[in-house]
């Protein structure tokens, strides 16, 4: 009976592993605004590519608050929220020291609530038309769909690059 019982385990085994997902976290998070497009990497390795939505004013660096840009620079995918009024949002940890120093140097509040997020709640079948525009307010959006695959992906504590 034990001879048996070592096969059928090991079979069982190799099954259970071959039907739970592949899916792996990544080391990087890379946005490419001229591209719109956001890069999942590991080892250096793109293994994932989602088109993005980005602020208003897309150009350069985020100065302020309300300026309706995305920032450039290496940051921290530091919070997720499940209950996020954009579907689901992973929040981004701008703005850092060089960033509060910038503002501070202009007289101005830095702004913060810098996300990658899904659409706004309730919009979601609107999003092949919402995503061939720059519509957030500074944010990184995706469709619902790609939200998921990045959320499942993406731990707290990755470092996301913005870069222009």
């Amino acid at each position: 009976m034990r001879r048996r019982s070592v096969p059928l385990m090991l079979m069982l085994m190799l099954l259970s592993m071959l039907a739970a997902p592949l899916a792996q976290a990544v080391d990087l998070v890379r946005v490419v605004k001229s591209e719109r497009q956001l890069y999942l990497l590991e080892n250096g390795t793109v293994v994932g590519q989602y088109p993005v939505a980005l602020g208003r004013q897309p150009r350069g660096h985020k100065q302020r608050e309300g300026d309706l840009r995305t920032p450039e620079g290496r940051y921290v995918l530091d919070k997720k929220n499940a209950e996020s009024a954009f579907y689901r949002s992973i929040r981004i940890s701008y703005p850092n020291d060089d960033d509060r120093a910038r503002a501070a140097a202009l007289g101005v509040p830095p702004g913060g609530g810098i996300m990658l997020h899904g659409q706004k709640n309730g919009f979601g079948e609107y999003a092949a038309y919402a995503q061939r525009f720059d519509w957030t307010e500074g944010c990184i959006a995706l469709t619902d769909a790609d939200m998921d695959a990045l959320w499942a992906r993406v731990a707290v504590g990755t470092p996301i690059e913005i870069v222009p």
